[in-house]
């Protein structure tokens, strides 16, 4: 079975770790002028952050539910699988791929070696930096789980003092002087959207299921409190921007957190900040090759996905062709720079998934399996609101992207069939 060839060699701290590092990237340090542009007020958009922040933990109950009843290898592919059809879950497997996973990887990869490289002077070109990057991170990630989550845990913590330092320098800085003024175009919806994608990757963690000691006890503990734990960073990361820059200049600041360090510490700051953007990055393309592997490993098990990808190495335990596989689609996206235009795609389907997810909850309570979310069904059925919500204003906003991201997911179902047929 799966959970007997993987190693479970992650505790709670190393899972705890794993959630956060699947929601914290470099996005952070930038978001908090998208919503400042698109909120009201200062309490508007501090509210966006904190209402953002309770969806999540919807979230996180319900993935927790979900593994508690299924510790597997695959995490929402598994859920999907069960719940309605396989052939759902391998266009989640499909979607994770090509559209969800890949090219998020790539922009991070990128994004690493963009700060990285003036910061440590390296003679390369920015897409060898990134390729070595995620090469580097595959290798760690072969020699067994336990070194991928160590490595991981490593790059979270340092993605923490980041973001703590520019929390602190927001309570110990100055105050920028003026009132709070009143945005006449803001939309509460609108500035809400980006915070909730800010918010999601914490269900990469489920992933991993089958490597945790003890997946019933610890996974669920883990999204729990590694969510509340980042939606406590993002508010103060918020709060620190508008104190320190003012409302009206965080709106128009391409790099809130950059300033706000900046203002506080002088020229040392603009390092701090460069350096934390690297590691957030870094970090993010961590979690991502530790965790998205395993979906496609749990394909291959079940005969939908090439075998060879279900191979795992047999002194380490570590599903080595499906973390090469991921890995080499995302330096081949790094160095050609297509994730640009897969990046645009993500939104509107990695939304839909969630709220197909958590509707499996439904599913299988009618099946006669106990629910232990908390308030279900209508704390279910509100994570599904919002949910379907994001999806729906993702298509509005910018339907080319969306149709586009949409068909691609779709195209997976004739490749499921010729899969089955061939299996």
């Amino acid at each position: 079975m799966i959970e007997e060839r993987l190693a479970r060699r992650i505790g709670l701290f190393d899972a705890t770790m794993v959630v956060m590092g699947g929601i914290v990237g470099s996005g952070i340090f930038v978001t908090p002028a998208t919503v400042a542009s698109s909120s009201g007020t200062r309490a508007g958009m501090l509210a966006a952050w904190v209402v953002g922040g309770g969806a999540a933990l919807l979230g996180a109950f319900i993935y927790a539910d979900l593994a508690r009843r299924r510790p597997f290898a695959g995490g929402q592919y598994v859920y999907l699988r069960e719940a309605y059809h396989p052939a759902l879950g391998f266009l989640y497997g499909w979607a994770l791929l090509l559209v969800i996973q890949t090219g998020g990887m790539a922009a991070c990869a990128v994004t690493f070696a963009r700060y990285f490289k003036p910061l440590a002077g390296v003679p390369f070109s920015e897409g060898a930096v990134a390729a070595l990057a995620v090469a580097i991170l595959v290798a760690v990630n072969c020699l067994g789980v336990g070194a991928g989550a160590r490595t991981q845990s490593a790059l979270m913590v340092l993605k923490i003092a980041a973001i703590g330092a520019v929390i602190a320098c927001g309570f110990g800085g100055a105050a920028a002087p003026g009132p709070d003024l009143v945005n006449p175009r803001s939309s509460f919806a609108a500035a809400l959207i980006p915070v909730l994608f800010s918010y999601g990757g914490f269900q990469t963690a489920c992933f991993v299921a089958s490597e945790l000691k003890d997946a019933r006890r610890d996974l669920p503990r883990a999204l729990v409190a590694g969510v509340s734990f980042v939606v406590l960073l993002y508010v103060g990361m918020a709060f620190a921007c508008d104190r320190i820059l003012g409302k009206e200049a965080l709106q128009l600041s391409a790099a809130p957190a950059l300033e706000v360090a900046t203002r506080v510490l002088g020229p040392q700051g603009a390092g701090l900040i460069a350096a934390g953007v690297a590691i957030s990055s870094l970090g993010f393309l961590s979690q991502s090759i530790l965790t998205a592997p395993r979906v496609y490993f749990a394909m291959a098990e079940d005969g939908v996905f090439l075998r060879g990808v279900a191979r795992v190495h047999p002194r380490t335990r570590a599903p080595v062709v499906a973390i090469v596989l991921q890995g080499g689609l995302a330096i081949l996206l790094a160095l050609t720079g297509t994730f640009e235009v897969l990046v645009n795609y993500v939104v509107a389907i990695d939304f839909i998934f969630f709220a197909l997810t958590a509707a499996c909850l439904f599913v299988l309570r009618r099946r006669g399996e106990p629910v232990e979310m908390p308030g279900h069904p209508v704390t279910t059925l509100l994570f599904i609101a919002v949910c379907a919500t994001v999806s729906v204003s993702s298509f509005v906003q910018d339907p080319l992207h969306s149709l586009v991201g949409l068909a691609l997911t779709v195209a997976g179902f004739p490749v499921y069939l010729l899969w089955r047929r061939t299996r």
